[in-house]
């Protein structure tokens, strides 16, 4: 079960329709502020309309403490403007697909469905608003029957039947447990900004315990110290088998200290040696989260729910090229394992790299991988899905991306050519 499809139109610099097929591994790349962002947190903007309470389309305020306006979603924030949103939940033997239109009312400053159309197996549903009483009469067609006015009312994108009356029970049933299917298909969302939190010096034991490292990652050293002291300790070592050899001599280790706790690097070289996380390089800090997350899910594999989508943004940051290839290594290993699928942003040509090696090599089949390409021209965003095949070739390449290696190699090349000549 889980978000398996999404599409655009009118969406922030996405004009034309755009769309998305979600894989276990599906990678976003793009020049910088060419739209990937908008796209790999559009999970959460949908889930804002699916797992709500609101009468309004989009609960923003679910997007956190600086959510944004309606009209920031819109282009050319135009207040006339429909958005239309297109998704596809369920798994294996079913999938629901939900279009919507989006209006907004200028005056009264709400927005409101102005039609929804449903397609589930055999049935399917169109809504469209009639009255001037925004999101209130709709005209309602069922497959193979004719419209019947009805009063509907939403919670986010999802119709609540308020009159029984003028269709069979057994289309008003499907109507009345769609809200249920929907959130249940929906799947689990988690997301890890690019701007991570660096962990304290010292941590207190939390009194909650977390299953997620949150946001920006602000749980991950409390779920360690957790683990260290009211679990098997089993989570640290599984960090650290994750990290292999990447810090090389060197292994992460909670200490305490007094009533909190420290996340330390101890030299495996010399036991004395021991240096607090926020005094180590920032690439170790920032990833720390990333690993933890992982971790977690190998470990308490069986307790995971299936289909949650983990949208992580630029998560080779302030890391060495050869730590990129280490984390392609790992999203491969939790699409495998089924601990997850991944929606992740990157301008890292390493993990790509080790991803493309890694189907050449049998280990993980091309179907499995969804990339997309994100540029901007003429005021207007548009994406491109580039296939692999499965020897790991490209059916397409966007002309300056990832070039920037050879550009300056040739540079050089010439600048020592003309120096060499000039001075001989």
């Amino acid at each position: 079960m889980g978000l398996l499809r999404m599409a655009v139109e009118n969406y922030r610099c996405f004009k034309e329709r755009q769309e998305i097929e979600l894989r276990p591994i599906t990678i976003i790349l793009g020049k910088n502020n060419s739209g990937k962002s908008a796209l790999t947190r559009l999970p959460l903007l949908l889930e804002t309309g699916v797992r709500t309470d609101s009468t309004l389309p989009l609960d923003l305020e679910a997007l956190g403490d600086d959510p944004p306006d309606y009209l920031d979603l819109v282009y050319g924030r135009n207040v006339h403007r429909a958005l239309r949103f297109e998704f596809v939940v369920g798994g294996p033997g079913r999938a629901i697909e939900i279009k919507a239109t989006i209006q907004n009312i200028a005056e009264r400053q709400i927005q409101f469905v102005r039609e929804l159309r449903v397609a589930d197996g055999g049935r399917s549903l169109r809504l469209e608003w009639l009255a001037e009483d925004a999101g209130r009469s709709y005209s309602m067609t069922l497959r193979s029957r004719p419209p019947v006015e009805m009063k509907i009312r939403f919670r986010g994108l999802i119709p609540v039947v308020t009159d029984r009356s003028g269709t069979d029970p057994d289309h008003i049933d499907w109507l009345a447990g769609l809200e249920y299917d929907v959130r249940r298909c929906f799947g689990e969302i988690q997301y890890l900004s690019a701007y991570r939190q660096r962990p304290s010096r010292l941590i207190r034991l939390p009194s909650r315990i977390a299953a997620d490292v949150g946001s920006v990652g602000e749980n991950a050293a409390g779920m360690l110290v957790n683990d260290h002291v009211r679990g098997e300790r089993v989570l640290l070592d599984q960090v650290n088998r994750l990290l292999g050899d990447s810090l090389a001599g060197w292994r992460l280790e909670i200490e305490q200290q007094g009533p909190m706790y420290a996340v330390n690097l101890r030299s495996l070289t010399n036991p004395e040696l021991s240096v607090n996380l926020l005094d180590s390089g920032t690439g170790v800090a920032q990833v720390l989260p990333l690993l933890v997350q992982r971790a977690y899910d190998t470990v308490n594999r069986k307790a995971l729910r299936q289909g949650t989508l983990h949208v992580i943004e630029e998560p080779e940051l302030h890391l060495h090229p050869a730590f990129h290839a280490l984390l392609a290594d790992l999203f491969i290993a939790g699409a495998q394992q089924q601990t997850g699928r991944f929606l992740i942003e990157t301008h890292s040509e390493t993990m790509l790299l080790r991803i493309r090696r890694r189907i050449a090599e049998g280990r993980i089949p091309p179907d499995d991988v969804a990339v997309y390409f994100v540029d901007h021209d003429a005021g207007s965003s548009w994406v491109r899905r580039i296939g692999i095949d499965r020897l790991g070739n490209l059916d397409y390449w966007p002309s300056g991306v990832f070039s920037e290696d050879f550009e300056e190699t040739k540079k050089l090349a010439e600048a020592q050519f003309a120096r060499e000549c000039h001075e001989g």
